[in-house]
């Protein structure tokens, strides 16, 4: 049997490997976490070795504990963190610094001045995005002027840019193949989101030579063969795309109108909006959610920069609890009658706001206020951020974002609890499927479609089963309640700094 696909689903904090069967089936797991590295406040880094070791170590212990070896595998299916930049000698192979990671903050100032010098029109116009260090051109931008010796070999061509998945894609072929797909391009401040190609005068604001970038394909498409002394037997790589956009595909969200949120590091909603590229007037981000064959389908998106994220600093920071699945317990206990606000500004605060000098507050604190409430407060701020996203895309998007069908995933959505209270300050359903690593499902089925041992995209979709729909039922009155409470932490966080 040579149908087995293998998806390798490089994240924040952790590379997993997964291979799944020609019946859509997991049959191997692997997971790995990884260092973080905080250099500076607001700083954080990767180092792009430790990623490659994950990746490799998770490929094959997957394909181990399955049973399977390397010439069964049809094919390989990358998702990665989006943004995150690396630059490495063409020849060794060698990263010439830490990858700079999505959540750092360090260009918040080269951003500010960017801002001043009224260049945020010419980019939102081109790429759909806005000027934040979140992106992947600002952080290049740094790279060059910050570390020695970087920029003439780049003119010179010896050196090469990726995004994770890039990086990825460059050591799994020896060297031969340097290429992203299209959505992970879209993010990186450098590609014009109508023409879809790396654009010249976005390199000259970024002062990137164009020498260094890779080259742009559909998300199913030809992106060569891994070396074979890393597997015992070359496997083609068929599919990438961005962590979010594969999460669009795992959930079958092909239709216009159709959005799913997924809540992992931070918390990422993308709504399709098909042909039309819909231009956001409240500071949402324009993108594109997939391509296939050369046909684009465009996404709103609103991204939260701190959502798992607030429950790791539960456990690591405050200590409160020993593992995640102990914070929606937690949170139930929680006294009714305190109204505790966490907004976990810890890198900012991302759509709508935009906020790069916001940083974390709580408010609402009495004597009275322990683990428990302390544990609703961050769950809670997650389902705030949600909605905030999702009014903010209605206002944007009036004629398909009404009755939208929203459907979940992530490592949080386990937690009935805090699905609940995300129906209940909605007031619409939210649909949580049976499989919940749709990020890694949405990988491996651009890999397998392309090979052609998975359904086409109608069957595909056909094959989306729900596992449980939350409905509101909380009280509308206590509803606006909380809102306004949250509103008003909201705003008592924002930095004064205006442009």
């Amino acid at each position: 049997m040579t149908d087995y696909i293998l998806a390798i689903d490089q994240g924040t904090t952790s590379s997993r490997a997964i291979l799944f069967d020609d019946q859509q089936r997991v049959v191997g797991s692997s997971q790995r976490e990884f260092p973080q590295r905080f250099p500076e406040s607001g700083w954080v880094e990767h180092d792009p070795e430790d990623i490659w070791l994950s990746v490799l170590i998770t490929c094959r212990e997957a394909m181990e504990k399955a049973g399977v070896v390397a010439s069964q595998v049809a094919s390989i299916g990358i998702t990665n963190q989006r943004e995150t930049v690396v630059v490495w000698d063409r020849e060794t192979g060698e990263p010439m610094h830490n990858a700079i990671v999505w959540q750092d903050r360090r260009t918040a100032d080269m951003c500010h001045t960017l801002k001043l010098a009224a260049k945020e029109k010419l980019v939102t116009k081109k790429t759909g995005l806005l000027l934040d260090p979140y992106f992947s051109g600002t952080k290049l931008r740094w790279l060059f002027e910050n570390v020695a010796g970087l920029r003439e070999p780049a003119r010179k061509g010896e050196l090469a840019f990726g995004t994770i998945d890039t990086f990825l894609i460059w050591r799994l072929t020896g060297g031969a193949v340097h290429a992203t797909d299209v959505t992970n391009a879209s993010r990186t401040l450098l590609m014009d989101l109508e023409t879809q190609q790396w654009d010249d005068e976005l390199l000259d604001l970024f002062k990137v030579p164009r020498e260094i970038l890779p080259e742009i394909k559909d998300c199913a498409d030809n992106y060569g063969v891994t070396d074979a002394d890393l597997f015992g037997a070359p496997i083609a790589i068929r599919g990438v795309a961005g962590d979010q956009h594969a999460a669009t595909i795992g959930q079958a969200c092909f239709q216009p109108g159709m959005m799913k949120s997924t809540y992992g590091t931070g918390c990422f909603a993308l709504m399709n909006t098909g042909e039309e590229v819909v231009r956001s007037k409240n500071r949402l981000l324009t993108t594109i959610a997939y391509r296939f064959n050369g046909k684009t389908a465009y996404a709103l998106e609103g991204s939260i920069f701190v959502a798992g994220a607030a429950v790791q600093w539960l456990r690591d920071g405050l200590k409160i609890i020993d593992n995640a699945a102990q914070s929606g317990e937690l949170a139930a206990e929680a006294d009714e009658g305190q109204n505790v606000y966490l907004v976990p500004a810890f890198v900012g605060l991302g759509a709508p706001y935009w906020d790069a000098d916001a940083r974390g507050a709580m408010f609402g604190l009495t004597r009275n206020t322990g683990p428990a409430e302390l544990a609703r407060a961050a769950l809670e701020a997650v389902c705030y951020q949600t909605r905030d996203l999702l009014e903010a895309m209605k206002r944007d998007w009036k004629e398909g974002a009404e009755d939208t069908v929203l459907r979940v995933d992530g490592g949080m959505v386990a937690s009935d609890w805090t699905m609940q209270f995300l129906a209940d300050i909605l007031d619409a359903p939210v649909d949580r499927p049976t499989i919940l690593e749709t990020t890694a499902l949405g990988a491996a089925w651009l890999a397998g479609m392309h090979v052609g041992v998975w359904p086409n995209e109608r069957h595909f979709a056909a094959a989306w089963a729900l596992d449980r729909q939350f409905t509101p039922n909380m009280d509308r009155r206590l509803r606006n309640t909380k809102i306004k409470g949250w509103q008003d932490a909201v705003e008592r966080t924002l930095s004064r700094r205006r442009d």
